[in-house]
């Protein structure tokens, strides 16, 4: 997946194409409501295809939620396709854990 920082017009149709995200600077983010160990369990699935595609988010994780931050740090901290991608892999596995949208 492209790691070339996108332009802003392309970064505004990406991001109206996943629910829940929004932009943060150069960083999207989003928050899943989820309880504790069952937040436990669904970054660990995050990890895992982390770790497959080469691309991490930063991760916080609290007792009722988790909130995750995605931005290229290797192409200078900027949106790429990749944090995209990304984007909605972390919808899809939240959707497997019964994770709700949780507002931070």
């Amino acid at each position: 997946m492209g790691k070339d920082p996108l332009p802003d017009e392309e970064i505004v149709e990406r991001l109206a194409g996943l629910s829940g995200w929004v932009r943060e600077g150069d960083a999207i983010t989003r928050a899943f409501g989820v309880r504790y160990h069952g937040g436990v369990a669904l970054i660990v699935n995050v990890a895992d295809v982390e770790r497959l595609v080469g691309h991490h988010a930063d991760i916080d994780l609290r007792w009722d939620h988790v909130r995750f931050r995605i931005t290229t740090h290797d192409a200078g901290h900027r949106l790429t396709a990749a944090d995209f991608d990304l984007a909605a892999r972390i919808d899809r596995i939240a959707a497997a854990h019964q994770a709700q949208p949780h507002n931070t």
